[in-house]
């Protein structure tokens, strides 16, 4: 399985915004040069972040983008599936039915072990994505991150949050 860059980029798009003061808000723009990503590339991402009530936006000179819930409130999975869907990342189509050797008429009762055992890896990587909030990832990226880095990172964005 492999997911959208997408998801990489609302996730970090997320970690940074769960920093923005209350009130203000952080643009398309600024997200997407402080990344270095394409501007119409990243809006998707954001909007679907939006659809999905994980972010708030506002238009105007000003306007931009900021978390609609406190990061503790925000799941991972929250923004894997804002930006993904909510699909299973395996689909039956239940090939084992074209099985010359099987009788005519022949009726399974349910799924077959290949499904069930690929449903719950699905629902194995879903379950421990929903275990890490964002705020949790943010105290990650911050022990990570170097002190000086961490500061000019925060004033970067602090400078350019309307």
């Amino acid at each position: 399985m492999v997911l959208r860059s997408h998801v990489e980029w609302a996730l970090h798009c997320c970690a940074i915004l769960s920093g923005i003061p209350e009130g203000r808000y952080l643009s398309t723009k600024a997200l997407a040069e402080f990344h270095g990503l394409p501007k119409e590339y990243l809006s998707k991402a954001l909007q679907a972040l939006s659809h999905a009530g994980i972010v708030d936006t506002t238009l105007g000179p000003s306007g931009g983008y900021r978390l609609a819930k406190l990061p503790s409130d925000i799941t991972v999975l929250d923004i894997v599936e804002a930006v993904e869907g909510k699909a299973r990342t395996f689909e039956c189509t239940n090939i084992r039915a074209a099985n010359p050797c099987r009788p005519s008429g022949f009726c399974d009762s349910g799924p077959c072990a290949v499904a069930r055992i690929m449903w719950a890896a699905d629902e194995a990587w879903r379950s421990s994505l929903r275990n890490v909030r964002l705020s949790e990832l943010v105290a990650t990226v911050a022990e990570d991150v170097p002190a000086g880095i961490w500061k000019s990172t925060g004033e970067w964005i602090a400078r350019r949050a309307g």
